[in-house]
C-alpha cells in the first residue's frame, strides 16, 4: 500500500489546492485501460447473449453495461418474454 501511495503522490505538491486532483490523475494513469475496455466488451456481449436467450436483448445489454457480470444475474432473474427471440441471420 505504501508503494501505491508513493506512486500516486509522486511529483505532487501536497500544499497546492489541487493536490487531490493530481493524485487522482496519477492513479487513473496506472489503470490498464485497454484491459478494462476489452473486459467491458466481453461483459456486454455475454449480457446480450443472455438477454437474447431470455427474449430481452436490450435489458441484457443495459444491465451488463451498467453492472457487468452482476447484470447477468439480473437478466437471468427477469421472467422470459412471451414471444421467442427471432433467429439471427
Amino acid at each position: 500500500m505504501d508503494e501505491l501511495i508513493a506512486k500516486a503522490s509522486q511529483g505532487v505538491d501536497m500544499s497546492s489546492p489541487d493536490a487531490s486532483l493530481h493524485i487522482f490523475m496519477n492513479l487513473m494513469n496506472m489503470l490498464p485501460l485497454a484491459a478494462l475496455f476489452w473486459w467491458s466488451v466481453v461483459f456486454v456481449v455475454v449480457g446480450a447473449l443472455l438477454g437474447w436467450w431470455r427474449g430481452r436483448l436490450m435489458a441484457g445489454v443495459v444491465w451488463a453495461l451498467a453492472l457487468g457480470p452482476i447484470g447477468w444475474i439480473i437478466v437471468l432473474l427477469i421472467p422470459k418474454s412471451a414471444k421467442p427471440p427471432p433467429l439471427p441471420r
